[in-house]
């Protein structure tokens, strides 16, 4: 993956991966390549496996509690906060995100911090009727989850300064797709995709979080405290993904079926959650920091990985 991590930018440099799943475990892994020296926390025991087995160090730990605190001191360049709820409703996205971020900044004020990278979610923003949405949009979140993901957004934002953070970060992700997340697939390949199938999807490819991510860390020093839509630049409709995933794999056209709630804002790319339908504008990172995906539409993206996946029989 082509990132901007350079040997001789993160030679030696601290960096912290907090929840280093799907998106921070690449992140993790790109640092650790450039020399960097990267600890990772996550509370789940399976991905603290992979990752020792990535060679890379590990606490596992819940980011809400301050257990942790006291493991990692002196100088970080760099912190991520990459945490997920893990599905555990209402109570678990107050305590992932909100309680999570509140106990990186407490920790945060006892280290020296200089950037600090924060994924959010374009759950935030409760337009739809397919209107264009860019960083100034109101963000008052898309129902209770997506509220809950704006209130830790501005746990960082009001209080980074309180904490001693140098400068920070917050991404608002799109739909995140890639290798072993491709719900959307799974549903072709099942034969029923949920609908409505005439919305725009706003996409991006794990690899080019993790991208968008390397970008801002490594940001000249003067851009500082910024809210960034990531996003591919190019929304289709699902109909079209669907459709094309469906001649790609030589399959015939799947059923429509009905919408069904899911709990998650995070939600993969073909996930039953019922998302407004906009346009997500994502110019803003590309011109301030030069940051382009490697995937910019879904049919490269879906490409990369679907050359090394066998067809589902049917």
């Amino acid at each position: 993956m082509a990132t901007n991590a350079s040997a001789s930018r993160w030679n030696a440099a601290r960096v912290l991966v907090c929840g280093a799943g799907y998106v921070g475990g690449v992140v993790a892994r790109e640092f650790c390549a450039a020399g960097a020296e990267v600890t990772t926390l996550t509370r789940n025991p399976h991905t603290a496996a992979q990752l020792r087995s990535a060679e890379l160090a590990v606490i596992e730990a819940d980011l809400a509690n301050s257990d942790w605190h006291e493991k990692l001191r002196g100088r970080f360049e760099v912190v991520v906060n990459t945490v997920s709820a893990g599905g555990r409703g209402l109570e678990g996205y107050n305590r992932s995100y909100v309680e999570g971020m509140r106990s990186l900044l407490a920790w945060s004020a006892k280290v020296e911090l200089a950037t600090l990278v924060y994924t959010s979610s374009t759950s935030v923003y409760p337009q739809g009727g397919g209107r264009r949405v860019d960083e100034m949009a109101d963000a008052s979140g898309a129902g209770e989850r997506g509220a809950l993901v704006r209130q830790s957004e501005l746990v960082l934002i009001e209080g980074a300064r309180d904490a001693g953070v140098g400068r920070w970060f917050v991404l608002r992700l799109a739909g995140i797709y890639g290798p072993e997340r491709h719900h959307l697939l799974d549903q072709v390949e099942a034969g029923e995709v949920i609908g409505p199938w005439d919305q725009h999807l706003n996409l991006i490819h794990r690899d080019d979080a993790a991208g968008a991510i390397l970008a801002c860390a490594g940001a000249a020093r003067e851009i500082r405290d910024r809210v960034y839509n990531v996003s591919d630049g190019h929304p289709a409709t699902k109909r079209e993904v669907v459709e094309w995933l469906a001649a790609h794999r030589g399959l015939p056209s799947p059923r429509e079926g009905g919408a069904r709630p899911t709990s998650s804002p995070f939600a993969g790319v073909g996930s039953a959650r019922a998302t407004p339908d906009r346009v997500i504008a994502s110019e803003a990172i590309s011109r301030e920091l030069g940051w382009r995906p490697r995937y910019p539409t879904f049919r490269e993206g879906y490409a990369s990985f679907l050359s090394r996946r066998a067809p589902e029989p049917r």
